[in-house]
């Protein structure tokens, strides 16, 4: 997050919200701010690594509407690091690092995101602690950064 005078409050988000990754293409994804995991996730299906010019990168899908596999983007970033991360479930795993703005509301910020498949999740996207800095979470809000214009293809056509 860009730094602030210290007289100005850190900005209040809700326990999910809408988030984009611009130099992703991703104008839309549902987040789920997670102060309980220390890294943040994407859903990366299809993961390949390799290097070009030296420089290691990582190219893979995301389906960026929760619960749909339709209009799939294949994304090419490259890796600054890999990471040994443990699940909620347990699960030890070491996973590729990319480095990329989020954008929530009027606020854009360069986190780490570390890749995996979350199959299994309800959220295609995780926003842990260490990208959350400077953050205040109201747990028991949402939307707190604004709506997003609804695609209809998206969530039964809500933005819930």
């Amino acid at each position: 997050m860009t730094p602030r005078p210290s007289r100005l409050p850190p900005p209040v988000l809700g326990w999910r919200e809408w988030a984009a990754l611009p130099d992703l293409g991703v104008d839309r994804i549902k987040v789920k701010l997670d102060t309980g995991a220390r890294t943040s996730a994407l859903h990366a299906f299809d993961l390949e690594e390799s290097e070009v010019d030296g420089v290691p990168v990582a190219r893979f899908e995301i389906h960026p509407l929760q619960r749909s596999t339709r209009d799939p983007m294949l994304v090419e970033a490259p890796v600054v690091a890999r990471r040994a991360v443990t699940s909620s479930t347990g699960h030890r795993q070491i996973r590729p690092v990319i480095r990329t703005p989020v954008t929530i509301g009027d606020r854009t910020w360069t986190i780490d995101v570390t890749l995996t498949r979350r199959d299994e999740m309800g959220f295609r996207m995780l926003l842990g602690r260490r990208a959350l800095r400077g953050v205040l979470v109201d747990a028991s809000r949402s939307w707190l950064g604004g709506r997003r214009a609804v695609d209809p293809r998206a969530d039964g056509g809500s933005a819930r």
